[in-house]
This record gives C-alpha cells, structure tokens and sequence, in this order.
C-alpha cells in the first residue's frame, strides 16, 4: 500500500528533549546540573500518564501532569523555587528545539504527503514546538485530539479515522519501539527513526527492537527512503 500520510511521535523524535529542559533548568535555577534535572523529570513522565491510561482519573493535559511531577523532582534536588518559576519550568516542554536534520527534512516530506503529529503532547504544545522550529503540520493528532496518551490504541484508530486513509497509508514514525509496536497492532505502517543521543550519557534506541516498514538513521535518511 503506498505511503499517503505520516504520522510523529514528538519527544526524541522530531525534538531533543534532554538537552532543552537541562538548558531551561540550568537558566532559571542557577547551579543545578540540568542533565540530572531533566533525566529525573523525564522518568516520571511515563508513570504520571498511567492513572489516565488505566482509567483512574480524567485525562490531564501534559502541562498539569508535568506541573504535578515537577514538585517531586524540585524536592528530590532540594530546590525551592517560585510559582512563576515552576511555571516557567513546564514551559520549558514549549521550548524544546528540533534535531538538527529534521526541520529541512520535514519540508521535504510535505511536498509529498499529510504530515500531522501522533504525540502525547496537547495542541498548544505541540503548536508552541510546530512555530519555534518551523514544522508546517496539516493536522494536530495525538493526546490532546484523542483525550488519552500512546500507547492506547484509540489514539491511532483516531489518527486513522481523522485523516480519511486506510490504515496502512499512514507511516507512524518514531524513535520508541514500544510505540512502533502499538501502531502495528492498529495497521500503521512503522518508520524507526535512531536517536542514539535521546536520553544523552543513557543514549537511546540506535535500531529498532522488532519489524518494522522503515528503519532510518535519521529523518533525512527517512526522507530519502521515502523518495518515489
């Protein structure tokens, strides 16, 4: 089935994550070692998503949930900041930067097909990341689109539904098996993308951890092996 519309995941994937929350924690709390910051928020983010997953509480966007969590790691650090400053922590998730490849290798793409996000960020997210790093999407699919987070299936049966394809059409593209894997099991054609760098010291997903349609070192290679 030939390839009509591609789908991201955002965070690691198309953005850095690591290293943009390190760089807004080192600006607004003076001294903290931001790497260290950013990987101890980033390890809760997966379990504060579950109460909603598992149905145990209403969906919450990733703005209340990184503002519940980020309480946690400020005292795991010992900090006590500000309430403008916790604000202006979670928005640091606002002001993540692409991978160096992937703005050019984004306008590549759209020449020849629907690109729209598939992300666990909301929409004012994801537009906040779409405008600082030039992303042109045609639409905004994921969490915010589907009340629930990856990787419940509702949220690619509704990225299907949304976009008019068949579910083979569409490529979901990301730099997490687990999230490839979810995407197969709906129909999605999968594109793994390497991001050796994701998680930095920790590194990140270099290949992917089962079959997959696509497997690129990065989105340009993607790009390429896209090219009819």
């Amino acid at each position: 089935m030939a390839i009509r519309a591609l789908v991201f995941d955002t965070f690691g994937t198309l953005v850095d994550w690591r290293s943009g929350v390190a760089r807004e924690a080192e600006r607004l709390c003076p001294g903290l070692d931001g790497g260290a910051f950013a990987d101890a928020w980033r390890a809760r983010y997966q379990p504060s998503m579950e109460p909603v997953r598992a149905g145990r509480r209403p969906f919450a966007d990733l703005d209340v949930l990184q503002a519940e969590s980020l309480a946690d790691v400020l005292s795991e650090f010992g900090r006590v900041v500000a309430p403008e400053t916790r604000h202006e922590l979670v928005r640091a998730w606002h002001r993540l930067e692409a991978w160096p490849e992937v703005p050019a290798a984004m306008t590549e793409l759209r020449k020849r097909f629907v690109l729209a996000p598939l992300s666990n960020g909301h929409v004012a997210l994801i537009v906040a990341l779409a405008r600082r790093n030039g992303f042109v999407f045609d639409a905004v699919l994921g969490a915010g689109f589907s009340r629930d987070y990856k990787p419940k299936p509702a949220l690619y049966r509704d990225a299907v539904a949304a976009l008019g394809f068949a579910a083979g059409e569409i490529l979901m593209v990301a730099a997490h098996s687990d999230d490839l894997a979810a995407a197969a099991g709906e129909g999605l054609a999968t594109a793994h993308i390497a991001r050796p760098r994701e998680n930095g010291p920790a590194g990140g997903e270099t290949a992917p951890h089962g079959p997959v349609t696509y497997a690129a070192s990065d989105l340009a290679d993607l790009a390429r092996q896209l090219e009819p």
